[in-house]
């Protein structure tokens, strides 16, 4: 059976990809990125997502990127708060973190290589999203290039693939796969702005377009809000 890299963050997207990538076939080695976040709630949701799928290895990698600040969920700042989903994509959110996927991918990457794995997925989408610049195609295929320059196993094997099956899917699609492939959403964490016990705020650019993917299906989402 071959090995995958997995990003797992705890949310919605990232566990789809995770059964995605189960359903492909693949050994799954999860990694999840511990970088002082403001929803930090969401590793604990990583955990049990990767004790769901077992996972042959599962990595949290600590990188302080409180250190720089620069978003909402590296800072003090505020969390961006929405009234209506129609104001998504408008302009790019505080809680952009910058570089954060770029880095996310780079750390997968040097996972990837020692456990040779050839494939990394990331459950990154560019249609129902926030206006990330590293969640769009063109990132992917030129990250996926950058890891085939950069590596030992890119130039002597068989190069690395970056998986991100749900990159051109609507979110409500999104949950409808990952249902069929048994995913129990429950387990997961998608808030950016939580309460202490995990209590998702319902306002976030995050929190809403999940729910609106759950009303879309007539499905209660099964996460608390406050």
């Amino acid at each position: 059976m071959t090995r995958a890299v997995v990003l797992l963050s705890g949310g919605l997207d990232s566990t789809t990809v995770a059964a995605i990538a189960k359903a492909d076939g693949h050994d799954l080695y999860a990694l999840t990125v511990d970088y002082n976040q403001r929803h930090r709630v969401e590793l604990q949701a990583a955990r049990r997502v990767a004790e769901f799928f077992a996972v042959k290895r599962h990595v949290i990698a600590p990188i302080d990127l409180r250190q720089f600040g620069g978003s909402s969920l590296t800072s003090d700042w505020e969390v961006s708060k929405i009234q209506s989903v129609a104001d998504i994509g408008k302009k790019i959110p505080n809680t952009y973190v910058p570089a954060r996927n770029t880095i996310f991918l780079s750390l997968a990457l040097a996972f990837a290589e020692t456990v040779d794995a050839r494939q990394i997925y990331i459950g990154v989408t560019a249609v129902d999203y926030s206006g990330y610049p590293d969640c769009r195609p063109e990132f992917i295929e030129a990250f996926e290039r950058t890891a085939n320059l950069a590596t030992k196993a890119g130039i002597e094997h068989s190069p690395f693939k970056i998986a991100a099956p749900l990159i051109l899917m609507h979110k409500k699609d999104i949950i409808q796969w990952g249902l069929a492939l048994g995913v129990d959403y429950s387990l997961t964490h998608t808030c950016y702005d939580p309460l202490p016990d995990g209590t998702a705020c319902g306002r976030c650019e995050s929190c809403q377009l999940r729910l609106k993917a759950f009303a879309e299906l007539s499905i209660a989402d099964p996460v608390r809000y406050t």
